[in-house]
């Protein structure tokens, strides 16, 4: 475990740190706690072992912070164990309504130490098996079960916090609304399970022109949803008119590039995207009516012969 250890004496916190690196754990030091504070925001660790009365910042004050720090990250909690010198009731009862979990004498025993340490790293181990099975959890709420691009719901929420930060800043913002053409004529002469596959390849082509484009520092922070049925959306922060451009076409070329066969798709043969974008060199105005105009231009895409983009 990485273990921070928080205490003024010097004399206590070799000791202490001497004992706990031979039985295999990382020790972090921090002489007051303002310093733990510090310490904690950069590296959250495993474990934090605290002094009571220190100067600076002692530790019932410094446990109250570091619970306020975890409840602006959802779900983050870290053990803290208040080392004592004495066994007075007010002081127990102050540091579990500071935030404590925890106590053990400041000179425990080796072997209590030791055992303390084990039963500690065991509730390290299920708090990260906890934190992976809640970012998978996390993942899949925000995936399309179908394409496995972003769904609705994550488009909506982060699209409305990208926007905010937008106005807020005055950062520049595209948006992108695609739709594959002639689709129900898709599913109609080569069956819905085919209309499934072809939508998961548009989205991976998608996705690849996304990543692409991202690794070649083109977009920033940009990504790919499904909108719903047969219609995506790529959202692109911090993005030019020119770079807005380049996406939209090299969408269009990937989605075309498959020459996926589509004879409903008349005068062309094949799967292909009608695009319709709207874009601001600084965020102004309000959501629906910036999405609205992407839809617009989709339509008048389609329009005139599908196919294509209309960016303005």
């Amino acid at each position: 475990m990485r273990i921070l250890l928080v205490d003024d004496s010097r004399a206590v916190a070799a000791v202490l740190g001497a004992r706990l690196n031979a039985i295999g754990h990382e020790v972090v030091l921090a002489e007051n706690g303002l310093v733990a504070l510090d310490v904690f925001r950069q590296s959250t660790p495993d474990l934090v072992l605290m002094d009571m009365e220190m100067p600076v910042m002692d530790g019932f004050a410094a446990v109250q912070h570091i619970r306020k720090l975890e409840a602006e990250r959802a779900g983050a909690w870290t053990p803290i164990i208040f080392l004592t010198g004495s066994e007075r009731s007010e002081h127990l009862v102050t540091a579990i309504d500071a935030g404590a979990d925890a106590f053990i004498p400041k000179m425990a025993p080796p072997a209590v130490l030791a055992a303390k340490m084990k039963a500690m790293a065991r509730i390290a181990a299920l708090r990260a098996e906890l934190t992976q099975a809640n970012l998978k959890l996390e993942a899949l709420a925000n995936q399309d079960g179908l394409t496995g691009l972003f769904n609705r719901r994550y488009l909506d929420l982060r699209l409305e916090h990208i926007w905010n930060e937008a106005l807020r800043r005055g950062d520049s913002l595209g948006f992108l609304m695609l739709d594959v053409d002639c689709f129900k004529k898709y599913n109609d002469r080569y069956g819905h399970l085919a209309g499934d596959d072809c939508l998961r390849a548009v989205a991976t082509a998608m996705a690849v022109v996304v990543d692409r484009l991202q690794v070649g520092r083109v977009i920033q922070s940009g990504f790919a949803a499904r909108y719903g049925g047969e219609e995506f959306a790529v959202v692109l922060p911090l993005v030019s008119c020119a770079e807005l451009t380049q996406v939209a076409d090299a969408l269009l070329a990937a989605v075309r590039g498959m020459a996926m066969i589509h004879e409903g798709n008349s005068g062309w043969g094949v799967v292909t995207l009608s695009l319709g974008a709207a874009w601001l060199p600084r965020a102004e105005g309000d959501l629906p009516a910036f999405i609205r105009q992407a839809d617009a231009r989709l339509y008048r895409a389609k329009q005139k012969g599908r196919n294509r983009g209309e960016l303005e």
